[in-house]
């Protein structure tokens, strides 16, 4: 296994050529040298089913391997009753449409603290999430479609590495969406070396195991951050941001760890994922070669 790579959402280019619908995004990645993407409702939920299963067909006709983002206004912190209604049931949508795309991962935001003390949000999140898992049995979708509570970047909301990688313990299905710019942005500028993403993973494996680390799902861009953490999503060409992502490729060659990234460059993530399997693939050659001349 190789490490996979593709964009959230549709970059600039794309419709700069003349695209305009994401049913031709399989294809236009595939001819990029890209193999997955991310399709978002994090916006709302506006896609009919028959749109959904021209993606998914597209998908699989194309080799590249589909993801989808639940809208961002799904809040498991909550305590309101309604809130944490409908979250469960934009989650069911989410669940129904990523199955007609043939997709194999939902990615989710947790949710935010809001009024609630950190502990309520989180035992709160973590009811939401065992009717999650309750929910994938009750649509036959269990062990076909997980579950991927994100690593968030502001302080008020939930989702520490710790917080996630406590969730993805209640059932095996659940596999941590470990987002290094977040990471980054909520500790203002954590990432800096190849021994802090070592930390990361170290922590990951201890908690979830070597199976779930080597399936890891990963969002990954420059970031802008505050005091309160993630401010805005930046380009690779945007040096002036964190983290890099050479250590992070150094590592992923070193310990063998084949996660699916999925870039969220402002307007250019397809162009920035291509970037990063370039310098994954120079590590891999580098490390291939080393090998090679110490035998």
């Amino acid at each position: 296994m190789t490490v996979k790579f593709g964009p959230s959402g549709n970059s600039k280019s794309f419709y700069d050529e003349g695209y305009k619908t994401s049913v031709d995004m399989p294809k236009w990645l595939k001819q990029k040298g890209l193999d997955a993407y991310e399709y978002s409702f994090g916006r709302g939920i506006n896609i009919s089913i028959e749109t959904a299963e021209k993606i998914g067909n597209a998908a699989l006709e194309n080799d590249i391997l589909l993801s989808v983002h639940s809208p961002y206004y799904i809040n498991f912190g909550s305590s309101d009753i309604e809130i944490k209604e409908k979250s469960q049931e934009y989650l069911r949508k989410t669940l129904i449409l990523a199955d007609k795309m043939k997709a194999d991962r939902v990615v989710l935001h947790p949710g935010s603290v809001g009024k609630n003390s950190r502990q309520q949000a989180f035992e709160n999140l973590t009811l939401a999430m065992e009717n999650a898992v309750k929910m994938l049995k009750e649509l036959n979708l269990y062990g076909r479609i997980s579950i991927c509570p994100e690593t968030m970047g502001k302080k008020n909301q939930l989702g520490t590495l710790d917080e996630i990688l406590e969730i993805c313990q209640l059932d095996e299905t659940l596999i941590p969406t470990v987002d290094f710019g977040h990471i980054h942005a909520l500790g203002r500028g954590a990432i800096n070396s190849t021994e802090d993403y070592e930390f990361i993973f170290d922590r990951i494996e201890n908690a979830l195991g070597k199976y779930r680390l080597d399936n890891l799902h990963c969002h990954f861009s420059r970031i802008e951050f505050t005091e309160a953490g993630e401010k805005k999503h930046w380009t690779f060409n945007d040096t002036q941001y964190g983290p890099e992502f050479e250590p992070l490729a150094e590592v992923l060659v070193k310990r063998k760890i084949s996660p699916r990234i999925i870039c969220e460059s402002r307007e250019n993530m397809a162009e920035d994922s291509l970037q990063m399997k370039k310098i994954y693939i120079e590590y891999l050659t580098k490390l291939n070669y080393s090998l090679q001349s110490e035998q």
